[in-house]
């Protein structure tokens, strides 16, 4: 395998449509990887610095809104180089009606939420079995 250069991906700011976007201050889009298995969807979300308690997931007219908070840093002094910047998260998904919406669940562990989104019943794919005469 060849030597490949580690390169940092910058933070995104948030950008939300006019209208919508209710909080103030700066917020970043968390990096997201999505899953699929045959009975749901897997969302992983990295929000570092965020905790638990400090993540609203609010599902409204078939959209799923994340805010991750991050709490106040403590005073190390003046900057001299700052390469991490420090804010809140948001990121909002339509769903389709492939999804049942009463059954997703939510959990946060260092940083990363996990999502599971699981499919309907008539969206998970099955095997009809052939009968012979």
């Amino acid at each position: 395998m060849a030597d490949q250069e580690l390169q940092a991906t910058p933070k995104q700011q948030a950008e939300s449509p006019e209208g919508e976007f209710t909080h103030e201050g700066t917020y970043f889009v968390p990096a997201v990887d999505i899953y699929e298995n045959s009975k749901e969807l897997v969302l992983l979300a990295d929000m570092p610095g965020v905790r638990s308690g400090d993540v609203e997931i609010d599902l409204k007219e078939g959209t799923l809104t994340i805010v991750g908070k991050v709490g106040a840093e403590g005073d190390e002094g003046e900057p001299i180089l700052v390469e991490y910047q420090v804010g809140n998260y948001f990121r909002s998904f339509r769903l389709t009606d492939v999804i049942d919406q009463s059954k997703i669940t939510a959990a946060m562990s260092d940083g990363v939420l996990r999502l599971k989104l699981p499919k309907v019943e008539k969206a998970i794919p099955r095997k009809i079995p052939i009968t012979t005469d």
